[in-house]
């Protein structure tokens, strides 16, 4: 048994399925999401439902949903005959999960679902099922065959209603709007929290801490000024206080493999002319990003008139928990 193949089997297989699940998207789709909008707008919250495995992919819908800012809960089939059914209100609305859209528990409960005043969307397989006839709205999440090499375990499946869901949360997000500050009041622990949470100006090296020279200083003085920072760059600064450029350790290095005297030379003649910048009122997120996009250890910080204001070094974010 060759293990390597199988497994790539299944994971080609469960990529072909979301493929097709791709082309099959229309306008029920937009539908869906604008029911969704106006449902949270109204200070209504998502009500997700489903059995076994897909009861499974809609906590995890949910949970995607709630870290994004739309109210959402589980609530189980079984339990809500017998009291649970009060999570749900007048101007909900329900994301019924079935990949058969038969499935017993589920369809027992729609009766007591429809007295409510709600929307239902429903993700299944089968869009000619009992469920879909109970729905506002059908996603169809059909898949030609399982990864399962018996064709019965729900894989191909329940991938693809899990890819669906995330589709939902992230276009809903778009559609509201949904900001990293937003983003950031849901997700407080943690180093992503903290990254959410943290603004440039927190954690920027600025006043006495933050090394800078004129135009008219040599490498020595720049050194100088660097060490006595303990940092790993200065900033070079033109007669009116504006950024003229940056100087690193880093090109310090690189110019004194070729020309160990070059100390008294001008810094100007070696600093980075254009270096990157960063907002001082921009989130801490943003730094990573940036870090990541252009590879630097050093990012200058400009006040919201485009002065130079402080310094980001990468080791800082260590220091500090961002990353």
């Amino acid at each position: 048994m060759d293990h390597l193949a199988s497994a790539r089997f299944v994971i080609e297989t469960e990529i072909e399925g979301m493929r097709r699940m791709a082309g099959l998207l229309d306008g029920r789709f937009v539908e869906a999401i604008e029911i969704l909008r106006r449902t949270l707008e109204q200070r209504g919250k998502v009500v997700v439902i489903g059995v076994g495995k897909s009861g499974n992919i809609g906590q995890k819908i949910a949970a995607t949903l709630n870290s994004t800012g739309a109210t959402a809960v589980v609530l189980d089939s079984q339990n809500a005959l017998h009291g649970d059914l009060g999570l749900l209100s007048d101007g909900d609305a329900v994301l019924a999960l079935s990949y058969s859209g038969e499935t017993r528990e589920l369809l027992d409960l729609m009766p007591f679902i429809k007295r409510f005043e709600v929307k239902v969307i429903s993700m299944t397989g089968k869009p000619g099922s009992t469920l879909s006839r109970l729905s506002e709205v059908t996603l169809d999440t059909s898949v030609e065959r399982e990864a399962c090499p018996l064709n019965l375990a729900p894989t191909s499946s329940s991938t693809a209603m899990l890819a669906m869901g995330d589709a939902l949360a992230m276009v809903l997000l778009e559609a509201r709007g949904f900001t990293n500050e937003d983003f950031a009041r849901f997700h407080p622990g943690g180093s992503l929290g903290r990254a959410l949470l943290t603004r440039v100006s927190d954690i920027m090296r600025s006043d006495q801490a933050l090394p800078t020279v004129g135009e008219e200083a040599d490498v020595f003085a720049a050194l100088d000024t660097m060490n006595r920072a303990r940092a790993g760059a200065c900033l070079i600064l033109d007669a009116k206080g504006g950024l003229a450029g940056i100087f690193t350790h880093g090109d310090f290095a690189r110019s004194f493999r070729v020309d160990p005297l070059l100390g008294e030379k001008p810094v100007v003649s070696l600093m980075t002319r254009r270096p990157i910048t960063v907002r001082s009122d921009a989130l801490a997120v943003e730094v990573l990003r940036t870090l990541g996009q252009n590879r630097v250890d050093d990012i200058v910080v400009l006040d919201v008139d485009g002065k130079p204001v402080g310094l980001i070094d990468s080791q800082d974010l260590a220091r500090l928990k961002i990353v």
